[in-house]
């Protein structure tokens, strides 16, 4: 048995944001067109009209301040709502892939690595570009990676669960280490018309590698341990896939084919379920409130955040404890624990201990308990 490590970390940010000032503005100025052009239905009590945004309001739900895009133009567009990426030929490298890779690079910089020491890929991400074939495998392939590679999807928890994935594959021999690459487009797959969501995700793309701690070049994190939990739920669900066309409304333009999600049950029941999953994977290990120098969460929404926080070291956790990075990226999905982990970690002292934890839509809750080694 050997003892996996994180020895490396990168994060590729889109160099396009849309504030939140700018947002609301596209926003109401789509409310105001979309109100004019069914003035008689809204006149008449057949329809209700669309409320304005605000950023106050914005700020208020979430905590985001903007968000990082990889474009911007299409979503500010009242005529179009959504980003328009252009349309790459097969023999391109998909933008998913692209990203991953920026992120792969890093990760290996940081760590000191080639791609000649990485064994396997996984991407872990909440939605793939496309069905088959699996992004990770041309990730691999644009990295020169041998091995082999596969791509995982448990919605905000991937890359805890791609971490749990690799962890156990470099404990057991099988492999001597992995990249677990979380690219997300979120901007994608959000409903920028709706005035209840529209300001929640961003893109970005994050990769970690995991290797034998013995091969480690330089000062790592060792995974203690990781646990993982999941438990059906409707309240976070996007209907898009494969089987649309085959129904006969499928192809339309339909609400349910974005991101939906019912914010006041997922708020009630998903914290409750995080916090008992680190106190018991906690627990499990030996491992007490006191102990925990840092937590690394999933970049979700504040006030979550904040309660998870608390929740979890018995007290308000102080400044530095429990970094957010969601004010400037706003929620990427399976990649905001690992942008934290990866803005903030490099402070601590060997043998202090943190954790990384991702929650979202299943339900899934993913946790991973580090140690500090110089």
């Amino acid at each position: 048995m050997f003892t996996p490590a994180i020895t490396g970390t990168g994060v590729f940010t889109p160099s396009q944001t849309i504030t939140n000032a700018e947002l609301v503005a596209a926003f109401n100025a789509y409310a105001d067109k979309t109100n004019a052009e069914n003035a008689k239905a809204i006149a008449a009590g057949e329809m209700e009209p669309l409320a304005h945004s605000s950023e106050e309001f914005i700020l208020k739900a979430s905590g985001i301040e903007q968000r990082y895009v990889m474009d911007k133009s299409g979503v500010l567009n009242p005529e179009v709502m959504h980003p328009l990426l252009r349309q790459r030929g097969d023999d391109e490298p998909s933008i998913m892939a692209e990203m991953a890779l920026d992120a792969a690079k890093k990760a290996l910089a940081q760590a000191g690595k080639t791609v000649a020491d990485v064994d396997t890929v996984i991407c872990a991400a909440s939605n793939m570009e496309r069905a088959y074939p699996a992004l990770a495998i041309e990730i691999q392939d644009l990295l020169g990676i041998k091995g082999f590679a596969f791509d995982m999807n448990v919605a905000c928890s991937s890359a805890t669960f791609g971490i749990q994935a690799a962890a156990d594959m470099v404990r057991s021999g099988s492999i001597r280490s992995a990249l677990v690459v979380n690219p997300e487009i979120c901007s994608g797959h959000l409903e920028w018309r709706d005035r209840d969501c529209h300001f929640i995700f961003g893109d970005v793309a994050t990769a970690t590698l995991i290797e034998r701690s013995e091969d480690a070049t330089g000062a790592y994190f060792e995974i203690l341990s990781t646990r993982c939990a999941t438990s059906f739920s409707n309240n976070i669900r996007n209907n898009n896939g494969y089987l649309r066309r085959s129904r006969p409304d499928g192809v339309e333009d339909r609400r349910d084919m974005q991101f939906m999600q019912n914010g006041r049950k997922v708020f009630k029941e998903v914290l409750p379920m995080v916090s008992q999953h680190i106190a018991e994977h906690m627990e499990a290990e030996g491992v007490s409130n006191t102990d925990l120098k840092r937590l690394w969460l999933h970049q979700a929404n504040k006030t979550m955040n904040d309660f998870i926080g608390k929740k979890v070291l018995g007290r308000t956790p102080e400044a530095g404890e429990q970094p957010n990075i969601l004010q400037d990226y706003a929620n990427t999905s399976s990649a905001g624990s690992i942008i934290a982990f990866s803005k903030y970690s490099d402070d601590l002292s060997a043998g202090d201990l943190g954790l990384i934890c991702s929650f979202g839509a299943g339900y899934s809750v993913g946790s991973v308990i580090l140690r500090r080694v110089s």
